[in-house]
């Protein structure tokens, strides 16, 4: 590989996971600062990199140098890692900027493992197999967590009732989430 291709090559890894690595590194360093200099120096080190040693899995080899760095940048400033300030995308309606509060409250309660592995999984998109990589854990095991964090999130946020009532609410949310679907499909088109 050339140097122009090479150039192309990073790129476009920047273009593709710089954000994606931002909030991951914020998130673990709740300071967006230090989070911007884990990534940088993350790009820096794929410059150095060989593109055939990460052809694959480019993705895996981002996010773990980047969560390395960050654990590193956090034990010399030894700080706390909270998920509540982590930019998410939601839509202006107030119900639901405050279920994702409540959800991010739930979250924040969960094992640090769980944690990461749901952070992995929904906010960075990664697959089981590559939050497996990141994280040094069996893909089985990277299910689990999430499972499991799945679980404990869902019986914090529905409330205890009978199977009649739990299906209601599914019934209801699942039309209010089309209703919002609808709405916004006719939004573009006018």
């Amino acid at each position: 590989m050339n140097d122009i291709e090479k150039s192309q090559w990073i790129a476009e890894a920047l273009e593709l996971h710089e954000g994606s690595l931002l909030r991951y590194a914020r998130w673990i360093l709740s300071d967006l600062e230090s989070a911007r200099e884990v990534v940088q120096e993350t790009f820096l080190r794929l410059c150095k990199e060989d593109p055939a040693r990460v052809d694959g899995y480019l993705a895996q080899w981002l996010f773990t140098v980047c969560r390395n760095l960050a654990f590193d940048a956090r034990k010399k400033e030894a700080r706390m890692t909270p998920l509540g300030d982590t930019e998410i995308a939601v839509t202006p309606d107030l119900d639901e900027r405050r279920t994702v509060s409540q959800i991010l409250q739930v979250v924040e309660t969960l094992p640090k493992n769980q944690r990461e592995v749901i952070y992995l999984k929904f906010q960075s998109d990664l697959s089981y197999k590559e939050i497996s990589e990141v994280t040094h854990l069996s893909v089985s095991n990277v299910g689990f967590l999430i499972h499991s964090a799945v679980r404990a999130i869902r019986k914090q946020m529905l409330p205890e009732s009978s199977p009649a009532a739990h299906a209601s609410q599914v019934t209801q949310a699942t039309q209010a989430t089309q209703v919002t679907q609808v709405t916004q499909v006719t939004r573009r088109s006018q």
